[in-house]
């Protein structure tokens, strides 16, 4: 006999993983040693007979012939089934676990524990090896298992192997509906109750910005589900860790804890608490159980631990550079064109008042500034740095890395603002950094593949970039480069493109990238300004099924593809050569044609400035004039120009969504730059004295939905907060302590009232950003970032909606008059309000959201209708009136509706 024993109160992880076990081991049989949690034991009432459960006391211990083990190491775990693991005549006994950092007692044959969100996962990557198909049956619990203990995917511990895994149990018929069911099913009556009790007790300690709560609850006997208890604790107090005790006696003098922990603080790690105790679980989430006549000592030496946990606020050297100058920093913009002029340069050197060198300015960066009227300005705001500042304690692979980066000769050192030395560079230190970057295993591209000459990097056509496109996408690059050749003109691929490329790790076909930049450049050939379009227009035959649009005043076409069985979604952007010039901040561009240096160099961004030759000769040529390739090296963003962020805002939210899309950082001179544009105050003049402004408008909203579209939209905007950039939406917004509750607080929202996902979120939580403005600026706001019109209705609206609201449900004393309040307005309405009003209120509305708005009257109008009642207007006062009583609870059943319509409306 082949046994798979699940932990006591099993929960879906456990149950999940077994299932598949039996799947892999034909024959074998699930024992439950003790108990489920409710779910589960709710599930099973329903579904035992679709999986080869038995009862441990329908086992024979003498036929045991091995032993498997699933989500736990422990044998206290397994109650008396841990008997079994001493008998002589178990041959086999494997554990399959994910809880790392644990040490177990059972003594295994074998183990196979990962770091992985879920056992379940382990599970499926067997069945996947083995080829083994499910049934619907044994998908739905799988992926209940891993649901439950990864959060549906947003538990620290989740990995993508779990999401693959879940994937995989989709395709093989997991019942989504029943996931939904059982994945979060509620608190049961007890549950409610001590959950009313908790919050009457429980105790807050606010610590380095985190909130930790915890009590303790006396029960007559053991309180199955209290992990869900402490995440409902979590959810309603917005408490950021939560220790939950439950006190119970088994005997006159046998007393047991359980203790439940839950966090959602960075590097805090209950797993590590609980272990000394005999508890254990996840970082996030963990428990204990314990016999014990006095739970105070454990808990508080479990808070004590939390609270030693607790990171301290992060600080930060930034690497300063000392730009390198002939002028004095306080210089003007119009006398540094002058001295240009008189001296024929196309730079100055500008140096402080003790003579040290600290930035240069160039004559475009000159011109640029006295074309947008800054010729009273000082030099210092527009002066290019080829100087990085260190401090004494800047280690060598940090000054290294500048030196690559930037490529710079020299690198002051500055103790406390002194000049105490200079650092130099030679031809092998940027060798050794490249060394540096390799050994340490820390880089995040495969340098060693890219040979490095000058300021270009050789990636062989017929090889590297073969290897890493998907070959679809690699024929379109082909033929393409064929039509251009043919006409005698270069092609290159730009941008983006390129920077993905660099950044792929894939040694096969299967790298799609889905937004494509490509430019033609004469070299011998005049390319004119409709040699883009022309391009565009040989290949659209050749692709029929993509649709062509022409973009005449910026000199670009595009071919896009929509749900191609090959190309899928694909948009390929042609363009000319080209160099521009913005006629005022915040404007559109006006391009001219020019030279694949010029339009490489008009870019925003140094990593979206490298283009890779598609033509002969020397195909797969990698061009990088400003240093891209070394900064993705170094992972950071640098701007190439001073002006950049003058001339368009929003490069700044581009370079914050690149920074943290990619776990870069902003390089010192360009964080300067985006905070002087800011400070200037040069979006505003401009907002006034033109009335169209794309960059503020438009394209600001655009940037604003990739931003709060995407996974990282929270760091995003904190980055964006802490260099002023939120003030491109207005003047007055700032990502207080406020604001920052309030958008934490809408994901539990949109997590706990939206599961089926039909809210935008995105534009949900930018129109969080603009309700936090005063009320006389929201509408205008949201009309100049061009939102839909129901949003505008709606923060036109809100605050006479949240007068009324703040203003009467105090005043309420049943909750069927919140019912009639609420239930005219819609979810997005009632979130806003919520997050803006006190906890009092807040809870009322959640209370609507989550039990009381979903309340339906016990009788319908077919009821009225068998007990006699003539059809009138009527019913729908006696309706009304059945759900009033409904949610206060005044009838709970069939029969108490009848009685109440029989006493308040007689026939």
């Amino acid at each position: 006999m082949d046994l798979i024993l699940c932990h006591t109160t099993a929960d879906f992880d456990a149950l999940g993983a077994a299932v598949g076990l039996t799947c892999l081991k034909a024959g074998s049989k699930i024992v439950l040693t003790g108990g489920a949690h409710p779910p589960v034991r709710d599930f099973l009432a329903l579904h035992r007979d679709e999986y080869p459960l038995i009862e441990r006391r329908s086992v024979n211990p003498e036929k045991i012939r091995s032993l498997m083990v699933v989500d736990t190491q422990k044998r206290d775990r397994l109650g008396k089934a841990a008997e079994w693991f001493d008998l002589p005549n178990v041959q086999e006994i494997i554990v399959y676990d994910h809880h790392l950092g644990q040490e177990g007692d059972i003594p295994t044959t074998q183990s196979y524990i990962a770091p992985v969100g879920a056992t379940t996962t382990l599970m499926v990557e067997e069945l996947q090896k083995s080829h083994i198909s499910l049934n619907s049956a044994q998908a739905t619990v799988m992926a209940l298992g891993i649901h439950v203990d990864t959060g549906s995917l947003t538990y620290k511990q989740s990995t993508s192997r779990d999401a693959l895994a879940l994937a995989w149990l989709m395709q093989q018929g997991a019942n989504l509906s029943v996931i939904s069911t059982y994945r979060d099913p509620g608190l049961s009556p007890q549950l409610q109750q001590l959950l009313s009790e908790a919050l009457e007790n429980l105790q807050y300690l606010c610590l380095r910005g985190y909130t930790i709560a915890w009590v303790t609850l006396t029960t007559d006997g053991f309180v199955p589900g209290l992990s869900n208890l402490a995440s409902e604790i979590i959810d309603l107090t917005e408490s950021d860790a939560v220790l939950l005790a439950n006190k119970y006696p088994l005997g006159e003098d046998d007393w047991r804890l359980t203790v439940i922990g839950r966090t959602q603080i960075p590097h805090t790690n209950l797993n590590y608490l609980f272990q000394p105790h005999g508890g254990g679980g996840h970082s996030q989430a963990a428990s204990l159980n314990l016999r014990t006549t006095d739970a105070q000592p454990i808990l508080q030496q479990l808070l004590d631990g939390l609270k030693a946990q607790i990171p301290h606020p992060p600080t930060a050297r930034d690497l300063m550079s000392s730009p390198v100058r002939t002028i004095r920093p306080e210089t003007t913009i119009a006398e540094a064109q002058r001295i240009l002029l008189r001296y024929g340069h196309s730079g100055l050197s500008v140096v402080n008042t003790q003579g040290l060198l600290i930035g240069i300015i160039s004559r475009r960066d000159l011109d640029i500034a006295l074309h947008h009227g800054f010729s009273h300005a000082p030099v210092k705001g527009y002066m290019t740095t080829n100087l990085k500042t260190i401090n004494p304690d800047t280690s060598l692979p940090e000054i290294e890395s500048l030196m690559v980066i930037y490529d710079i000769g020299r690198l002051p050192v500055l103790d406390h603002g002194q000049l105490v030395g200079i650092v130099t560079r030679t031809d092998v230190l940027r060798e050794l950094h490249q060394l540096t970057i390799q050994n340490s295993g820390s880089a995040r591209l495969p340098a060693k593949k890219f040979k490095t000459q000058n300021s270009e990097h050789n990636l062989g056509l017929s090889s590297e970039l073969e290897n890493r496109l998907a070959p679809q996408l690699w024929q379109l690059l082909t033929i393409a480069s064929q039509e251009a050749e043919k006409r005698g003109w270069h092609l290159y691929l730009v941008g983006g493109a390129v920077r993905d490329l660099l950044l792929s790790e894939a040694e096969t076909h299967a790298l799609m990238i889905n937004d494509i930049d490509l430019v033609v450049d004469g070299f011998h050939k005049t390319a004119d300004v409709g040699a883009g379009v022309e391009l565009a227009k040989a290949l659209q035959p050749l692709y029929p099924h993509a649709r062509l649009e022409i973009h005449g005043a910026f000199q670009t076409a595009a071919l896009l593809w929509h749900k191609d069985p090959e190309l899928d979604s694909l948009w390929v952007d042609i363009a000319t050569a080209r160099t521009e010039f913005y006629p005022y901040p915040a404007a559109n561009p006006e391009v001219e044609a020019s030279s694949i240096r010029q339009d490489l160099y008009r870019r925003d961004f140094t990593i979206n400035a490298m283009a890779l030759r598609l033509t002969s000769p020397r195909a797969g040529e990698l061009l990088d004039f400003f240093g891209g390739f070394l900064d993705l090296q170094n992972q950071q963003i640098r701007i190439l120009h001073a002006n950049s962020f003058i001339e368009d805002p929003t490069r700044i939210y581009r370079g914050v969504r690149f920074a943290v899309r990619f776990g870069f950082y902003i390089e010192p001179q360009t964080e300067a730059y985006i905070r002087y544009a800011i400070n200037s105050g040069v979006y505003d003049r401009t907002s006034q004295t033109n009335h169209k402004t794309p960059a503020l408008q438009t394209r600001l909203k655009t940037e604003l939905k990739y931003i709060l579209a995407a996974s990282y939209w929270q760091s995003a905007l904190e980055l964006l907060n802490s260099l002023g950039a939120l003030q491109c939406i207005h003047p007055s917004l700032e990502l207080d302590t406020e604001l920052a509750r309030q958008l934490n607080l809408l994901a539990r929202c949109l997590e706990k009232f939206d599961r089926n996902q039909t809210l935008i979120n995105w534009q949900l939580r930018l129109e969080v950003l603009i309700a936090y403005l005063k009320p006389e600026y929201r509408q205008k706001v949201a009309k100049n970032l061009q939102l839909a019109d129901d949003s505008i209705a709606r923060l036109q609206k809100l605050s006479q909606i949240q007068s009324e609201v703040m203003t009467l449900l105090p005043t309420f004393e049943k909750p069927s008059q919140t019912v009639y309040l609420l239930k005219k307005y819609d979810l997005q309405t009632l979130i806003l309000i919520a997050l803006q009003s006190p906890r009092k209120i807040r809870r009322r509305i959640w209370q609507y959201l989550t039990n009381w708005g979903n309340i339906q009257p016990l009788l319908n109008g077919n009821d009225l209708k068998e007990l006699g009642y003539k059809p009138s207007p009527q019913y729908k006062q006696m309706l009304d009136d059945l759900l009033s009583a409904t949610v206060d609870s005044l009838i709970k059943n069939k029969v108490e509706a009848r009685e109440f319509l029989a006493k308040h409306y007689p026939r």
